[in-house]
């Protein structure tokens, strides 16, 4: 069964939870390394969100200046 795509918002939700959560030292030493790895998955979901946005974009707004032309 495939993986669930969680959404941007979503996933910066829970960066932040897992960051308040290493700086309050919630995290038990045992799942620090999970959640940096979960941390890192993240992230790397965030930029290719942001990447994949910023191509769809300029791609728009090529087409609308090649329209006014």
């Amino acid at each position: 069964m495939p993986k669930k795509q969680i959404k941007y918002r979503h996933a910066i939700e829970e960066l932040n939870t897992i960051l308040e959560d290493l700086e309050s030292e919630r995290i038990d030493v045992d799942e620090v390394s999970s959640q940096v790895k979960r941390a890192a998955e993240l992230i790397q979901l965030c930029r290719a969100k942001i990447e994949k946005t910023e191509f769809e974009v300029r791609k728009i707004v090529k087409e609308f200046e090649k329209d006014l032309k």
